[in-house]
């Protein structure tokens, strides 16, 4: 019997954190404690973990074990641990004979019949283990090709504790898992949805392009059956193409959640379509340890709240913070964790509560009262973190039996050549879009010549815009140039920049 130091990782946010697992095993009254501020998963471990070696045929002898996970003073979850703690103590009771584990991380969780399970945050373990000059994991068989990402690790992907036995004891070898990323990437065009199946519609679709090329919030209000959700389904495919820098950001977040599923990389922007009954933690995130929320999820994607008005209004409230930070801070008893949320919010709704308000279709019967009272269940600070509200107007049978208008990847075109323009002209300032302009990068780069400055002027004060609102317009009408390849915003850009505050005009 001897002292045995195993290297494994515990998650914390998207980070990986590197775990020693130390085992020491020594005479004495029988005891198994688990020491270094487990949680209640890695308390349970000593039941799976001795259960899984007395039934792989070892013998699991009365001893006093003493299982130690530094550094002692971070707080530890998950099941992620059994697997090191397991070969840490077969390594003491000399059943695994290689004593040089120092460059190998070992994660997964172990059944009763020792196979080995399936975690969450693989990605970022194995990334995080190349930061700390780890040259080898070892991870769950249904995991490997997902650790397979980070190609310059040599990635074992084990299916049973007998497995990890006798390839540590070289009595078996097991070849390193290996993905083709670029097969991955050239399968990752969304080819459901396409922007040529809607009808009619060019004021909005023209929005939407905008909208993308800017990563700008946008607002739809219309009745019912206009084609509001049919739109924001189809936005996805004409945001600008995912880097691969993007892409692992997005399935560090994703495997963490466990949103993964068969997928190795998530090779499309997100589009998450939470209902409306949803939770305030369920939206930014939360639990005990906190996890990623739908706003995460969506990071470089789109959230989309069909029906905005029919959520909880004090559930839509937390969208602020988030919407402005591009980050979400969730505190906890047991943690505090940052999660990135760098999404663009797009949200349909009707204008009034029987959605008929302004239709050729059918006659709105709602009160005065009820329109208002309607309204006010969306905020003044939440509207104003819409930088594009537009009406969805009623389609005739005319635009209905036209032709299919122009395909995604033709409007996806401008856009990425829109967002070329910006990528270049604020290299220096770390971001990406004109979205992301603060107020003293705004004054810099959306600069108005003397007419169509007093042409906003007097728009700001005939509909007593917010300060935000001011903003908005302004970056709106940036991303229209950037789209016409202008340098500067001329008056054209302007005018149609104000002509998406719709709200603010009724």
């Amino acid at each position: 019997m001897s002292l045995s130091i195993v290297k494994s990782m515990s998650l914390q946010g998207l980070d990986g954190v590197l775990i020693n697992v130390e085992v020491d095993i020594s005479a004495g009254m029988p005891t198994w404690e688990v020491v270094g501020l487990p949680d209640a998963s890695i308390r349970e471990s000593k039941e799976r973990v001795r259960t899984a070696i007395k039934n792989c045929g070892y013998e699991v002898l009365s001893r006093k074990y003493i299982i130690n996970l530094s550094p002692a003073n971070l707080k530890k979850e998950g099941s992620m641990l059994d697997l090191a703690i397991a070969v840490g103590i077969l390594r003491s009771m000399d059943v695994i004979q290689e004593s040089d584990l120092e460059n190998t991380v070992i994660v997964g969780e172990i059944s009763l019949n020792g196979k080995i399970n399936k975690v969450n945050g693989i990605l970022p373990i194995c990334i995080e283990s190349l930061k700390y000059g780890i040259k080898r994991v070892i991870v769950p068989k249904e995991n490997a090709k997902e650790a397979a990402i980070v190609n310059e690790l040599e990635v074992i992907g084990v299916s049973n504790l007998t497995e990890v036995i006798q390839y540590l004891n070289e009595e078996i070898e097991i070849k390193s898992e290996k993905v083709n990323l670029v097969e991955i990437l050239k399968n990752s065009q969304n080819k459901r949805f396409d922007f040529s199946e809607v009808k009619g519609q060019e004021a909005i679709k023209r929005a939407l392009e905008i909208a993308a090329a800017g990563g700008h919030n946008c607002l739809m209000i219309g009745s019912p059956g206009t084609g509001k959700t049919m739109l924001a389904t189809r936005l996805p495919t004409i945001l600008p193409d995912l880097t691969f820098e993007e892409s692992l950001e997005i399935t560090k977040i994703h495997s963490i959640a466990g949103k993964l599923g068969e997928n190795t990389l998530v090779t499309k922007r997100p589009f998450r379509n939470p209902h409306h009954t949803i939770s305030a933690n369920g939206l930014i995130g939360g639990g005990k340890i906190p996890k990623p929320g739908e706003i995460s999820l969506s990071h470089y994607g789109v959230l989309f709240l069909d029906e905005l008005l029919e959520f909880n209004r004090n559930t839509l409230e937390v969208l602020r913070g988030p919407l402005e930070d591009r980050m979400v801070t969730i505190s906890r008893v047991g943690a505090s964790l940052t999660y990135p949320c760098n999404f663009m919010l797009v949200a349909s709704m009707n204008p009034c509560p029987c959605g008929y308000l302004g239709s050729k279709e059918k006659e709105c019967n709602c009160t005065q009262k009820q329109k208002e009272n309607y309204r006010a269940k969306l905020s003044g600070p939440l509207l104003d973190r819409f930088d594009i509200h537009i009406q969805v107007p009623s389609l005739d049978y005319k635009k209905l039996e036209k032709k299919n208008s122009e395909t995604s990847a033709d409007i996806r075109k401008r856009v990425n050549q829109a967002r070329a323009i910006q990528i270049e002209r604020y290299k220096e300032l770390g971001i990406f879009s004109n979205a992301e302009l603060t107020p003293k990068w705004i004054e810099q780069y959306c600069a108005l010549n003397n007419e169509s400055n007093q042409m906003l002027s007097q728009f700001f004060e005939k509909l007593n815009l917010s300060a935000r609102a001011y903003s908005k317009i302004l970056k709106v009408a940036r991303t229209i140039a950037d789209l016409d390849n202008c340098k500067n915003i001329e008056k054209n850009h302007l005018m149609e920049a104000i002509q998406y505050r719709s709200l603010d005009r009724i």
